[in-house]
Order: structure tokens, then sequence, then C-alpha cells
């Protein structure tokens, strides 16, 4: 009976292979978090171990972790760092849902917060307390973020008054800074060099947008120019296939221009550059069915990547949003008027209100020499489950 029992687990072991992972949440999205000496080599079987441990390409992900959202679908793969001006290493990898694709173009700043959490927990990292600051050297941007996380016990905290819109509850504030992410994939601040450019559509239409390149390039557009009002949730935006594919033609052509791709139909619902769409302050109602003020927002904004709508505002986006916000006659500036003398930005998203920390240098004379002395915002994360994951070999 025991030799069975035996013989059937190394059956199973030779068919499927064990990895050790945490599951965390960052911010307002989840993350299966890797130390990348357990994973294979970048390359094909790495992707094809990570798409198979989300379960894509499958709209339920009901084989995998993935939980069906592109915000509950991604992937952090972590090391000690090598630099000196950095304590870890960090990959960030968005696994699709329906698509069997899986991207290392850009970073996530909401995952990006769970990152120093889970370094303190793991010992990658010296420890200080009551706060021990973390410098992350995000590899698919080549930037550096700094992470300040409370500490207790030589584990990173978890409970704490910091609430943000899209979570339930508080937690411990993780203080996230950006202030070094301007021109992430570009080196730019305005990659073209202009506030407010112009995309051609094959469909005859123009329309004005702002493509700025901080933490992650965004190409923002006004929500009156797509027929929007500004207040569409998700679900209604993503269900809009017209709509979705004219977003989708707008940031394959930013994405040309500014030199993500080698021509715009060689990329089909991109992830990068992020569009967002933007307007003015207005009361809305959010996916919780709560009546959000315009006096409690400073915007409008709702951002779309990948052919759908994220469920809140991602952190990137933020950084970028805010970024934008202060750099003279963008699109982004416009929308949100003389709010802009502020040091800080209060972003209405589906979720509710998402404060970001901006202290800017404006030049009004020449916008794209906009300097930026705090860009950043306040997170938290928690470790939800760690253990092994079973991948199928084939």
């Amino acid at each position: 009976m025991n030799d069975s029992i035996e013989s059937e687990a190394v059956e199973q072991q030779e068919e499927q292979q064990e990895v050790r992972c945490v599951l965390m949440r960052g911010g307002t999205s989840k993350a299966l978090f890797f130390h990348q000496a357990d994973l294979p080599p970048a390359g094909p079987a790495r992707d094809r171990l990570l798409k198979r441990a989300m379960g894509t390409p499958d709209v339920l992900q009901i084989d995998g972790l993935g939980g069906s959202r592109l915000v509950t679908s991604k992937v952090a793969i972590i090391q000690r760092s090598e630099r000196a001006d950095a304590d870890v290493d960090y990959t960030f990898a968005q696994v699709d849902v329906d698509r069997d694709l899986i991207g290392y173009d850009a970073n996530c700043g909401n995952i990006s917060s769970a990152v120093a959490p889970f370094a303190i927990d793991e010992g990658l990292v010296a420890i200080t307390e009551p706060v021990t600051t973390v410098r992350i050297h995000n590899t698919n941007t080549g930037t550096l973020l700094v992470s300040k996380v409370q500490v207790k016990n030589g584990r990173s905290r978890v409970l704490g008054d910091c609430a943000i819109a899209g979570v339930p509850g508080t937690g411990a504030e993780i203080l996230m800074d950006y202030t070094d992410t301007l021109g992430a994939k570009t080196g730019r601040l305005l990659p073209t060099g202009e506030a407010i450019d112009t995309i051609a559509l094959e469909d005859g239409r123009r329309v004005a947008v702002s493509v700025v390149d901080a933490a992650n390039p965004c190409v923002f557009i006004a929500a009156e120019s797509l027929g929007l009002s500004g207040s569409e949730l998700p679900d209604a935006i993503t269900a809009n296939r017209a709509l979705i594919e004219t977003i989708g033609e707008i940031q394959s052509k930013a994405g040309e221009r500014i030199g993500l791709y080698k021509h715009w139909k060689d990329v089909h619902l991109p992830g990068l550059p992020l569009a967002v769409i933007v307007a003015p302050p207005a009361d809305y109602v959010d996916v919780n069915k709560d009546t959000v003020r315009a006096a409690d927002c400073d915007l409008r904004a709702r951002l779309v990547f990948l052919g759908k709508c994220h469920d809140s505002m991602a952190g990137t986006g933020s950084m970028c949003t805010a970024a934008a916000s202060r750099v003279p006659n963008s699109l982004v500036n416009e929308a949100v008027g003389p709010r802009a003398a502020t040091d800080t930005l209060r972003i209405g998203h589906p979720l509710g209100v998402m404060e970001v920390k901006v202290v800017a240098r404006p030049d009004a004379a020449q916008p794209a020499r906009t300097a930026f002395d705090a860009l950043g915002l306040a997170r938290t994360a928690r470790r939800l489950m760690a253990g092994t994951i079973y991948v199928p070999v084939a």
C-alpha cells in the first residue's frame, strides 16, 4: 500500500513542477512573488511557467491562481541587487487573462509597493526599526524606486490607519517615491517634445493627446474627444469594443511616435503607452455605488491597457497623471485647472479617490523642462499566502 502511494507521489512530481511563491496584495492589485533563483532564466520556459501558474489563457483562469482580472494576474520576480545604488532588483510581469500573452515592458506601481515588504520578510535586506528604507531597481524601466516600510519585530507591519480607495479597511502606510522615474522608457518627460500632439485615426478623426513619460509612458485623452462624459465605469468602457479599438489605435500610434514600436500596426491593444481618459471634476457614482463629489477630486481619470479598463487606477498611471498635471498646457493640466497649484493631486477613479504627492517647478515657456521635487504616494500591502505552486510540465 505504501509503495503504491509513494509511486503515485513520484508520478505526480514528474508531471508537475513545484515552485516556491508568495501571494501578495500591493495597493489595489495582487501578484505572485517569486525569488528569481527559483525560476528558469528569462525566456520561453519562464514565460510558459508563469502563464500556466496564472491559468492563462482562459477568461476565468480556472486552472491557475489568476483572478480573471488584469489587476489579479500579475507577477513580481525579486533578487538581491548587485547595484551599489539598489537593495533589490524587481522585474514585473503582466500576464494577460484570455490572450496567451505575458509582457515585461512596463512596471506596476501598486505591485511595486509590495516589493519592499516581501524583501524584508524574506530576509533580502537589512532591517531598521521602526522604518526600513528599501531601494528598488525596477528592471523593466531601469529606474529606481524608494520605499519606506514600517517594521516591527523584524517583519513588515500590516496593521495601521492608512486607507486607500479600492481596498477595504486600513493598513500600515508604505511611502513610495517615484521622483527618479521621469522618462522611464524614453528618457524624456515629454517624449515628443510637445505638451499636446494630434493623432490622426484611420477613420479620419483627429484626436488631441498628451504623451508623458513618468514611471510609465501614458497617452492622455480628453473624455469629450471620445464622446464620453468621464464618469463611465470599467465594465461599460471595456464592453464598448468600438471605443476600445479606437483607444488601442491611439495607443499604438502614440507608441510608434515615441519609439516603442516600429509600426503602429505591429501591436494590437497594447499595454504601453497606458491610455488615460481624463475629465475635469464632476460628481459621479463609483463601482461601490458611492457618490464621489466634484469637490473631493481634482480630475476624473479612467485607465485602459491591454484592451481593458483598469478597475481602479494603476500606481504608475497615477504617477504619470500627477506629473502630467503639472506640465503647462497638457490636457491633464487643463483638466485640473487652478488646482494644479497645490502639492497634491486627487484622482477620481472607478473605486474612489487616490491622493498623490506632487511638488513641481513648471516651466510655462518650455513645458518639457518641468522639474519635480516630490512625486510619490502612500500605499498598503499585505502577504496573503506563502507556499508551493504546482505547474504541469506540459
